[in-house]
């Protein structure tokens, strides 16, 4: 077995030379057409048929939690989505919509949140949503012994340790008013809550925090299996309050590699793939059964830096290796041109964005730098990564051209679990030199596009910054971007934030790429969203 992996990486090392020579090169294949900025997909051959109701998405990377409020990955919260809704949701377009909630209103002083709620809405148990079902579930979150990712949302740690809460009562004057009272303003609440999904009371009564095994909530689809590693699956909720689903069932399936994924959709075994891999493209370019879709994104690709390090402690060092990755090579390579090099550390999609300056390709200012802080003659890294095709294909670009300034790597896929395991760890027990990342921001905001990977208390295991990055002047700007509604004062807050990650260098800034996905042609009602996450909430298999 050993052999037989390294013969493989091999393999892919050769062809990553390959690509690099002819990276001027677009994609021959078949070229991603737009999907109108996430909106639905529609059927394209009107005599395509689907020769079942059943729904079959393959998808790359894992489902780790189908608990909302515990959950760290877009492909878990994109498949939850299915089962669980929330007070308001981005739509296809990115318009901010109510779901569980048919209206709101914001009181001038931004302090009061009043929500006005849908009626006749049943959880898959068969129990009422109602006011108290949103309370209930904005306690569990903010308990702490229930050490849930989404308490973060509500509750803010200070450098000290203390905690300060965002709100400060939920109230239920009626059965379908809710009422959230904050403690000051806060500008992403509402944002934020399109990520608050609504579990059912009595099943947090019944199950605790096993929630993640027993998922009830009030959306299209109801839970049937969930094997991690392989697939979930969900059956239509024939009592949905909304639009019925158009399939019968909804199976999500873990297939880590991109070859598979396309040939699954080939033969039909698949009707929906994402990621559709540029190198893909071309094995798809004569069918006429095959639609290949693409959508800009909000998906930031990175490398993370341990600054424990002491090699990576040195702010030379850090910005030696950014001017020793050629990004527009990356982007050829990776994406087929299908991708924007990095100029800040958020994608241009995110509102308040400002290009940067520097890390343009340059060896002899990567040189001059390592020569500058002692490390003429390089050193010894490790990185690490999801076991994908496409991951470890990144990893090794990466490899090589580090290897140009002498700093030797080597790559490390893993499964997720385990990577996970290994970065969510108490800090002197860190053991990673560099993290392989993308990174997107489900409500769309600056502070989520920075605030998890960057700011001082989120280093593991609170959170994922795993750069160890920690600038008390950033961590103000955020924190003062947060208490302000004005547009244009926020605005000027994260653009002196971006400068100071920019010039600090905790990451490598690789690149900002297009969301490439691929339906039979007679699916439709399915789109990928711009921070990756998959929906099928209105997805029909013509019969």
């Amino acid at each position: 077995m050993k052999l037989k992996k390294r013969l493989i990486f091999v393999l892919l090392a050769s062809l990553l030379i390959l690509g690099l020579t002819a990276c001027g090169n677009k994609d021959d294949g078949k070229k991603a057409t737009d999907s109108g900025d996430g909106k639905l997909s529609t059927a394209s051959n009107s005599d395509a048929k689907s020769p079942d109701n059943d729904l079959v998405i393959a998808i790359e990377g894992s489902i780790n939690s189908l608990d909302p409020a515990n959950i760290g990955d877009t492909n878990s919260i994109a498949t939850t989505r299915g089962m669980f809704e929330n007070l308001v949701k981005f739509d296809e377009n990115q318009k901010m919509v109510g779901q569980l909630a048919k209206s709101w209103e914001i009181s001038e002083d931004s302090l009061t949140y009043t929500f006005k709620l849908n009626e006749g809405i049943k959880f898959h148990d068969g129990t009422d949503f109602n006011a108290e079902a949103v309370k209930a579930n904005y306690d569990r979150v903010i308990d702490k012994d229930n050490e849930l990712r989404q308490r973060r949302t509500f509750v803010e740690t200070k450098d000290d340790g203390t905690e300060s809460f965002r709100v400060e009562s939920i109230e239920t004057p009626d059965d379908y008013t809710v009422v959230f009272k904050l403690t000051e303003p806060w500008s992403p609440f509402l944002n934020r809550l399109s990520q608050f999904c609504i579990v059912s009371p009595k099943a947090i009564e019944e199950f605790g925090n096993d929630i993640m095994n027993n998922p009830v909530g009030t959306g299209p689809f109801k839970y049937v299996e969930w094997e991690q590693g392989s697939h979930t699956k969900m059956v239509k909720n024939e009592d949905y309050w909304g639009e019925k689903p158009g399939v019968d069932s909804v199976t999500v399936k873990e297939v880590g590699e991109a070859g598979s994924r396309t040939a699954m959709l080939q033969t039909g075994e698949a009707d929906f793939v994402y990621p559709m891999t540029s190198d893909q493209l071309a094995a798809v370019e004569d069918a006429e059964d095959i639609n290949i879709l693409k959508n800009d994104s909000n998906i930031m690709r990175f490398v993370a830096l341990n600054k424990l390090i002491p090699e990576l402690s040195d702010v030379r060092v850090r910005q030696a290796m950014n001017y020793a990755i050629d990004k527009e090579a990356f982007v050829q390579l990776m994406y087929s041109g299908y991708a924007k090099p990095a100029t800040s550390a958020v994608p241009s999609i995110i509102e308040g964005y400002v290009e940067q300056e520097g890390y343009d390709y340059d060896l002899e200012k990567a040189k001059e730098l390592m020569k500058e802080a002692g490390y003429e003659d390089g050193f010894k890294l490790t990185i690490w990564g999801d076991n994908t095709t496409q991951e470890i294909k990144g990893m090794t670009f990466i490899k090589q051209q580090l290897e140009q300034i002498g700093i030797e790597v080597e790559v490390l896929p893993m499964e997720e679990a385990t990577r996970n395991d290994k970065i969510y760890v108490e800090k002197e027990e860190a053991e990673v030199n560099m993290w392989y990342v993308n990174w997107s921001a489900s409500d769309f905001t600056m502070d989520s596009s920075m605030r998890a990977l960057l700011y001082s208390t989120m280093i593991p295991p609170t959170n994922a910054n795993s750069a160890y990055f920690q600038n008390e002047e950033f961590d103000k700007l955020l924190d003062e971007g947060l208490k302000t509604a004005d547009t244009e004062k926020q605005n000027e807050l994260y653009a002196k934030a971006q400068k100071i990650v920019w010039d600090e260098a905790p990451w490598l800034f690789l690149g900002n790429d297009q969301i490439i996905y691929a339906t039979k042609s007679y699916l439709s009602g399915v789109y990928v969203a711009p921070d990756g996450a998959f929906n099928f909430a209105n997805a029909k298999l013509a019969q």
